[in-house]
């Protein structure tokens, strides 16, 4: 903001500098968020894309990133801790501790639409795979006879446990004595070491006939991974082509999802929201979600 350079304090910057801000995510059209241009698809996307559309349940998710994004002074002390214990730990764990950064992937209407069920359905059992602080996983627990889960940080695995949830090793869940009903994997194949592994690791812990992975990614597919404070190239590598939306849906489908082993039933359009900060009341980025089932 342009007066931000005449006041002296850090404070009174950061405050003029969020009513900036503002004004900037107040100007953002939501209902793109949603849109695909279908014409760009091949014809079997084409028949497989279910448009999403902003409903309650995120409008409420926005509510409360602006009631908290309105109180400044705690934004402030959120901001001056996660600067100075950022040289000791990571962001999510960061986040896990202070409770602050929860994500939004989808509604519980939006979740039962590209799942082709109701409000009634309820299955065996869900896997969340990096469940961050649960709250995703809270969305659609009730679907489910048993909910497990994974993560990697500290401060979100005692998050997912004050919530009831079950968790599980990273490094052991694929070697449990039974199959999942559901597998959700979001947002985790570009934040993971090695997604090709994981993609497998999953398939083989599906239940062969009924089970269904519910993946989001984020697009374009820029990986990285947490390590320690710092962030890293997998050692595993994906490369998702193409300059838009549609171009970069094919490509993961045709180069990473169908050599992994799995068929597309459904996909949408739907973004990844972030509680905001000092700066904006909430961040968002493009994601396509799919449900996806093992081939052979």
């Amino acid at each position: 903001m342009w007066a931000s350079q005449y006041v002296r304090s850090r404070t009174g910057r950061l405050l003029l500098e969020r009513l900036a801000e503002e004004d900037n995510n107040q100007e953002i059209d939501k209902t793109t968020w949603y849109k695909c241009t279908n014409s760009a698809l091949s014809q079997e996307l084409q028949s497989k894309f279910v448009e999403s559309s902003l409903d309650e349940e995120t409008e409420a998710f926005l509510k409360n990133c602006d009631e908290k994004a309105d109180a400044v002074f705690s934004q402030i002390g959120h901001l001056l801790f996660k600067g100075f214990f950022g040289y000791f730990m990571s962001v999510t764990t960061a986040n896990g501790i202070l409770d602050r950064g929860s994500m939004f992937v989808f509604s519980n209407t939006q979740f039962q639409r590209i799942m082709g069920v109701d409000e009634s359905w309820k299955t065996g059992t869900l896997l969340d795979l990096g469940a961050g602080d649960g709250k995703v996983t809270s969305v659609i627990k009730h679907h489910f006879d048993e909910v497990y889960v994974t993560e990697q940080s500290p401060a979100m695995r005692w998050r997912l446990s004050g919530r009831g949830f079950k968790l599980l090793d990273e490094s052991e869940w694929m070697n449990v004595d039974f199959k999942f009903d559901v597998i959700s994997c979001l947002n985790l194949l570009d934040r993971c070491d090695k997604p090709l592994t994981l993609l497998s690791d999953i398939r083989r812990s599906l239940h062969p006939v009924t089970g269904r992975l519910v993946v989001a990614v984020v697009l374009p597919f820029k990986p990285c991974v947490e390590s320690g404070t710092k962030m890293v190239q997998p050692s595993e590598l994906i490369t998702v082509n193409g300059s838009s939306w549609e171009d970069r849906v094919h490509s993961l489908v045709e180069d990473v999802f169908e050599p992994s082993g799995f068929a597309v039933e459904l996909f949408t359009r739907v973004p990844y929201l972030c509680e905001g900060d000092l700066y904006r009341e909430f961040y968002f980025l493009n994601d396509a979600l799919f449900v996806l089932k093992a081939t052979g």
